[in-house]
């Protein structure tokens, strides 16, 4: 009798939505997670693997959010940050991953920030998924050699 009860009531947990939904993966998947700010957005779509403070993670080969705006300094840089596939693939709208990357620029990462930064739009977004990298790592890897060649310190 309990294994039944702990199965009806398992159902009636999952039938109540106590446990979630999982979003089934697909191309231009809208967020169903309800935010009431830029920060929440971070926290529901990038702290998960970044970390609340950007910091990221070497184990999990996690960039460290901290230096985003040192990419942006390097030629094809700015469009790598808005292509890389955990922003493409976020379910965010172009409007919030302009919002989301200007966030984490001009605070997580506004000691790295170039002098004449200018923020993100939401037609740059569009027209980044419009071209989507086919080969990220190539695309770091040329990135991080122009970086060492200029003598920007990328991790």
């Amino acid at each position: 009798m309990p294994v039944l009860l702990t199965l009806a009531g398992a159902a009636a947990s999952t039938a109540a939505g106590t446990l979630g939904r999982q979003a089934e993966p697909r191309a231009g998947a809208p967020s169903v997670a309800i935010t009431s700010s830029v920060r929440s957005l971070y926290v529901v779509h990038c702290a998960g693997c970044h970390g609340r403070d950007g910091v990221g993670t070497r184990a999990g080969n996690v960039p460290d959010m901290r230096q985003l705006g040192r990419f942006l300094q390097l030629d094809g840089g700015r469009e790598f940050v808005i292509k890389v596939p955990g922003v493409m693939g976020s379910g965010l709208t172009d409007q919030q991953v302009a919002d989301v990357t200007n966030w984490v620029l001009s605070t997580i990462a506004t000691s790295s920030l170039p002098a004449d930064h200018k923020p993100y739009s939401a037609d740059e977004v569009r027209q980044a998924r419009a071209a989507p990298l086919l080969d990220v790592a190539d695309a770091r890897g040329r990135l991080l050699v122009q970086a060492r060649e200029r003598g920007i310190a990328i991790d």
